[in-house]
């Protein structure tokens, strides 16, 4: 199979959620001599931003955004090691903090979006689900982060995203380190009530949010709150 060839079927196994072709794939061209980096950046990237589009045109459901995440993850466990290997790190588009919230259990979308940063450049610091407001600012000051991520399914766990906020004020990171907060009840006028800086309903929208946050912060201009996804991609 040709590079193009390679990259193509890369794009496919992550579209169709077929992890062991994407596994198998990735370790086909290690064994061809293509580069790990470009096999990302060619083939499984595409997929997966692929998914995230169509997910977020409703054409294509949940599931089938689920699967494309473990597909990536296989992918990426076959070739994460060969460019440690070889001493290369992929340059990191930014630093990202993220997590449910103490009290809140819910993991799939969190999940979802930490394989699309991932995919896309963004060093992911997953902290997990129930995960206490003091735990997002600690992480963040010990890993320099540029974005903390806080996702909430609950209404009653809401007021932690707030908490964070809060509390990034009073460490006078607020200037630095930017915060997206996602999850079905989560809105536009919540987050201005919290003085949060994005948000999204959907992973897909998430990284888009978080460029853009990167891309206003390198200029030193005021971040967006961004554009909300579909209520039907909630």
């Amino acid at each position: 199979m040709a590079g193009d060839e390679i990259y193509a079927a890369m794009t496919k196994s992550i579209v169709e959620g077929e992890d062991e072709d994407a596994a198998r794939l990735a370790q086909e061209a290690l064994s061809k001599g293509l580069d790990p980096m470009e096999a990302i950046s060619r083939g499984f990237v595409q997929g997966i931003n692929e998914v995230g589009r169509a997910f977020g045109c409703n054409e294509i459901f949940l599931p089938d955004l689920v699967r494309a995440g473990v597909a990536m993850k296989a992918a990426m466990k076959v070739l994460e090691p060969e460019i440690a290997k070889r001493g290369k790190t992929r340059a990191s588009a930014g630093i990202v903090v993220l997590g449910t919230v103490k009290g809140d259990i819910h993991e799939i979308g969190k999940n979802l979006v930490a394989t699309m940063l991932s995919a896309n450049g963004f060093t992911v610091h997953d902290l997990g689900v129930d995960v206490a407001p003091e735990a997002f600012v600690a992480r963040a000051k010990e890993v320099k982060a540029d974005v903390i991520g806080i996702s909430a399914l609950l209404t009653t766990t809401m007021p932690g995203q707030a908490k964070v906020v809060a509390l990034l004020k009073e460490a006078n990171l607020q200037a630095r380190v930017k915060v997206i907060v996602g999850g079905a009840p989560v809105t536009r006028e919540w987050v201005a009530e919290i003085g949060a800086d994005g948000f999204s309903e959907d992973a897909m929208g998430a990284v888009e949010v978080t460029r853009a946050l990167m891309a206003a912060a390198s200029k030193g201009a005021p971040a967006a709150v961004g554009t909300p996804a579909p209520a039907s991609a909630r």
